[in-house]
């Protein structure tokens, strides 16, 4: 099978992450006889720098044409100065919007062989926790009218959270067909004893989740969700919530995992097209070091060929290869821990994934 892959490196060590990916994606696709495209297009502070804008036409055009999309990370300190509507990190909203990517999955799982990186103690851990985070992405305070004016105090900036019925049952379904195919609990994330928008968020999930009789459904506010994953990560299956709470919730999510740079995320829409990332950044103080963690970009390339291609088995042969890696004890330096020996770099652990593929 042929598919057609955009690129979207970024900046900082997205380029390097991306190239891991690429690697382990040829090696996946030479091993089972496909064959896949890449067409590298810019995006962020790269962009800027060429462009003038973080998010060209031609970027959009490139990955509305692809089979799907495989970004690094974007932003950095060098583009600080940038007014709001032209940073870096504004073209990630951009992105997303133009492909209709109305859904963000962001799996949490501890792998045994890292416990040891986990902050928590293995008392809570136990033998690892694997949790999926369905985040809204599209709607919410990050897309809601925003701007100054003048409040009590003088000058003021606001922000403005609303989401509609339509919105809550499309990520709601994807939680709940999601929870059909793991362990059939679903945990709704909200602030409704506060905010209007998750009395609505609330309402519609408890209406949608009598579709769902077999799915073991349950609200938490935001604040106890907060504190549940470091007291009880284990409690959870999916979790699904609003775009800042889902961004929120899932960086606390990969801390207890061990390491933000174990963490793949994909971002879907109603059809086949996914734009696949790590939710880590782009780590500016280290890039261009080969010190980087490719790992949560090359789960994400799985990640890709699972839910976008179709590929189960090659999605299977990426993980297991992490896993057999992880289980003989190489670390980057993300990983190290307390662990002793020398950290790979990032080449060096991309070629020991692609020698167990």
């Amino acid at each position: 099978m042929e598919f057609n892959i955009a690129l979207l490196k970024g900046d900082g060590i997205g380029p390097e992450i991306v190239e891991s990916t690429v690697r382990v994606l040829e090696k996946t696709a030479e091993k089972f006889g496909h064959k896949f495209n890449f067409t590298p297009y810019l995006i962020g502070g790269c962009a800027i720098d060429a462009t003038g804008i973080p998010l060209p036409q031609e970027t959009i055009d490139g990955c509305l044409a692809s089979d799907s999309v495989l970004l690094g990370a974007v932003g950095g300190p060098k583009w600080d100065d940038q007014p709001g509507n032209n940073r870096p990190e504004k073209a990630l909203l951009g992105i997303r919007s133009a492909l209709g990517l109305f859904t963000n999955l962001r799996p949490a799982q501890l792998y045994p062989a890292l416990r040891s990186a986990s902050p928590l103690k293995d008392e809570i851990v136990g033998d690892g926790f694997d949790i999926m985070i369905v985040r809204e992405l599209t709607g919410g305070i990050y897309f809601g009218d925003r701007g100054y004016r003048e409040g009590k105090y003088g000058q003021e900036a606001y922000d403005t959270e609303a989401y509609s019925v339509t919105e809550i049952e499309r990520i709601g379904k994807v939680a709940f067909e999601t929870a059909m195919k793991r362990n059939k609990k679903v945990c709704s994330i909200d602030k409704a004893n506060v905010l209007e928008s998750s009395r609505l968020w609330r309402k519609t999930m408890h209406e949608l989740s009598e579709q769902y009789p077999e799915v073991e459904y349950s609200d938490m506010f935001v604040d106890n969700a907060a504190m549940q994953l470091v007291r009880d990560p284990k409690q959870f299956d999916v979790i699904v919530t609003s775009n800042m709470f889902g961004d929120i919730l899932s960086d606390e999510a990969s801390q207890i995992t061990g390491s933000i740079g174990m963490l793949a995320s994909a971002s879907l829409g109603a059809g086949t097209r996914g734009m696949y990332e790590p939710i880590h950044g782009s780590a500016p103080d280290i890039a261009g070091q080969n010190k980087a963690n490719p790992i949560a970009t090359i789960l994400s390339g799985a990640m890709m060929l699972r839910y976008s291609f179709g590929l189960s088995d090659e999605a299977d042969a990426i993980e297991n290869a992490v896993n057999k890696v992880l289980d003989a004890g190489h670390r980057t330096a993300d990983l190290m821990g307390t662990a002793n020996g020398t950290p790979l770099t990032c080449t060096e652990m991309t070629e020991k994934i692609i020698e167990v593929l």
